[in-house]
C-alpha cells in the first residue's frame, strides 16, 4: 500500500478563502483512497507538531503539495512550515546536512537527501491564465513555463533526494475559472501519475 502525505498550503485571504484548494485536496483523497493508498494530511490553517510533520515525510512514499501561487511563489504559511519542519529534519532525518564534506566543501551541495525512495507532486492554482506561460510574446513570464516559476520549490524537494511527478495547475481561477474542467483534468492527472 502506497502512503501519501497531502500538504494543503493555502493561506486565507478575504478574497481567497481556500475552497478550490480544499476541493482539490478532497479529490486527491477520494481518487487515492479508491486506488488503495493510505493518506495523511496537514493544512497550513491548522496547528501542527514539527516532529510529527518530519515523521510524516519519513512515512510517505509521495508528498503532494496543494497550494495557490501567491506573488510568484508559495504561501508564507507554507514557507514557515518548511522553515520549521525541514530545518528540524536537516541532520539525519530528511537529509544529512547539505551533502558537502570538510574535505571537499565546494562540491556536492544539495546531495545529502535521505528521501531518495520518495516522490513529490505539486498541484497549484493560479490567477494567471495558462496563455501567460510558455509564450515568449507574453510580458511577465517571457516564455517560461510553470515549472520554471516553481523551480525553487522543486529544489527544496530535490534537496531531500525526492523525485518529481508531473506538476498540475489550475489557471485563471479568479477572473475566468473553468473549475469543472479543472476537476476533470485533475482526476485524470492523479489516475495517470500517482
Amino acid at each position: 500500500m502506497k502512503k501519501v502525505l497531502i500538504i494543503n498550503g493555502h493561506q486565507y485571504y478575504p478574497f481567497s478563502e481556500g475552497k478550490l484548494n480544499a476541493a482539490l485536496v478532497d479529490i486527491t483523497k477520494e481518487v487515492l483512497t479508491t486506488k488503495g493508498y493510505e493518506i495523511k494530511e496537514v493544512n497550513m490553517k491548522d496547528e501542527y507538531n514539527v516532529e510529527e510533520e518530519v515523521e510524516k515525510h519519513l512515512w510517505a512514499d509521495i508528498v503532494i503539495l496543494q497550494t495557490p501561487i501567491n506573488w510568484m511563489g508559495i504561501t508564507w504559511s507554507f514557507k514557515k512550515y518548511m522553515d520549521e519542519v525541514y530545518t528540524t529534519g536537516m541532520f539525519g532525518q530528511l537529509c544529512n546536512g547539505d551533502g558537502r564534506s570538510e574535505a571537499a566543501p565546494k562540491k556536492n551541495y544539495g546531495t545529502g537527501g535521505l528521501l531518495t525512495d520518495s516522490k513529490y507532486m505539486m498541484s497549484v492554482t493560479f490567477n494567471a491564465p495558462s496563455e501567460a506561460f510558455d509564450n515568449e510574446d507574453e510580458y511577465l513570464f517571457g516564455g517560461k513555463g510553470v515549472d520554471n516559476l516553481l523551480f525553487p520549490q522543486h529544489m527544496n524537494f530535490r534537496f531531500f533526494g525526492m523525485k518529481p511527478l508531473p506538476t498540475f495547475a489550475c489557471f485563471d481561477v479568479m477572473k475566468n475559472p473553468d473549475i469543472e474542467n479543472d476537476f476533470k483534468r485533475f482526476r485524470e492527472h492523479l489516475e495517470q501519475n500517482v
